[in-house]
């Protein structure tokens, strides 16, 4: 038994030791996989760090009155033209008004030859006349019932053609010496003396440059600025400068350049020789609050329309619709932006509307806006 027992113990030793080494192993599996189950799990209970905010640069920008200009090409013409032709035959047998003169309304401006007209004149007052007796001697037998009222019709029409006949004999005469219609200066003569003329041929040309019309056409988008009564400057090719108003804006546009008809009058007291050429229209409109700004802050949005990128009080990016006012060199004027803003100078590009940004300002805020004189400014269209 002593034997026995010393030859089995090793071998229980062995099994205890292998069940041992078993549990260990077992632990150690344990522990291995409950680590590398929280490494796998890890990501998920990670708290994902927060964002940072896109970095923007802005400035303030306060507006201004500024007062705009509306230029169109025109062209003067006279307030008052006219061709005077002459209404009956005749020869020119004195010439009243040489080119140059001035006259006044209905001064004669040349003599026709008469061609019996005055005796015709005065055929027809004594036909009339007699047709006036004729019907008083009527009117006394109607009394007595000698006539009856058919007669005194008849004598009523025959005295009112003999009204009609003296007077067309009476224009005819007047006919004779072509008058002036208005006040204004001979600026042609077209015939000479002695030359014989037919009714309808041009005798003279008769202007009134005291006061000018300028014509031009606005395009369709900048129609509505412009309206009657705004002042407007005419500005020669010389130099030279009219004041005047806007007189008449056409309700219509031309089928074929969609442009509407302007016209302005302007006094011309010194009478200067500038009727018929050519001059420029500076309409000036209605004063409008506006920002200046660098062009290149100016986006095209999806709409197809520009706008300018600035922030709230809460930093959050907004879009403005804009309209160009004009452009020069020293920026764009615009107009649509409220009247003190917080506009996006650097990074407009990186972010959207509705996105919250860190906004750097980068100008003083009390500084201002850039400064925008108040100076004729002109005028652009609409941005569509």
């Amino acid at each position: 038994m002593t034997a026995s027992l010393k030859n089995n113990l090793p071998r229980r030793i062995s099994s205890v030791t292998l069940a041992i080494i078993l549990a260990v192993i077992l632990l150690v599996w344990l522990l291995l996989g409950e680590q590398r189950s929280a490494r796998d799990e890890a990501p998920a209970a990670q708290v994902i760090a927060e964002q940072t905010l896109s970095r923007v640069e802005t400035r303030w920008s306060q507006a201004q009155f500024i007062t705009r200009e509306q230029v169109l090409q025109g062209q003067l013409k006279p307030s008052q033209q006219v061709q005077v032709s002459a209404q009956v035959t005749g020869r020119v047998v004195k010439i009243l008004k040489q080119q140059g003169a001035r006259v006044s309304a209905g001064e004669p401006l040349l003599v026709l030859s008469d061609e019996g007209r005055s005796q015709e004149l005065e055929q027809a007052r004594a036909i009339y006349r007699l047709r006036q007796k004729e019907l008083a001697s009527a009117k006394k037998l109607r009394a007595s019932n000698y006539v009856t009222d058919n007669e005194i019709i008849r004598i009523e029409g025959e005295v009112a053609k003999a009204q009609a006949d003296l007077s067309a004999a009476q224009l005819a005469v007047q006919y004779n010496q072509p008058v002036a219609p208005f006040d204004g200066v001979v600026d042609r003569r077209l015939v000479e003396l002695g030359e014989l003329v037919q009714p309808g041929a041009q005798l003279m040309s008769l202007v009134n440059v005291e006061r000018l019309k300028a014509s031009a056409y606005i395009p369709q988008q900048d129609a509505g600025r412009v309206e009657e009564g705004q002042s407007v400057k005419l500005q020669m090719l010389d130099g030279r400068e009219l004041q005047g108003e806007v007189h008449f804006v056409s309700l219509a546009a031309d089928p074929e350049t969609r442009s509407f008809y302007v016209e302005a009058e302007a006094d011309n007291p010194e009478l200067w020789r500038v009727a018929g050429g050519s001059a420029t229209l500076r309409i000036q409109l209605s004063p409008v609050m506006s920002h200046q700004l660098s062009p290149a802050l100016l986006r095209l949005g999806p709409d197809g329309k520009l706008g300018v990128r600035a922030v709230d009080g809460e930093d959050t990016v907004i879009n403005y619709p804009v309209q160009v006012v004009s452009i020069t060199g020293a920026g764009a004027t615009v107009e649509g932006l409220p009247e003190r803003v917080q506009i996006i100078t650097q990074g407009a590009g990186f972010v959207e509307p509705g996105q919250q940004v860190d906004a750097q300002v980068v100008q003083n805020p009390d500084a201002g806006s850039e400064a925008i004189e108040s100076r004729p400014l002109p005028a652009m269209g609409a941005a569509e």
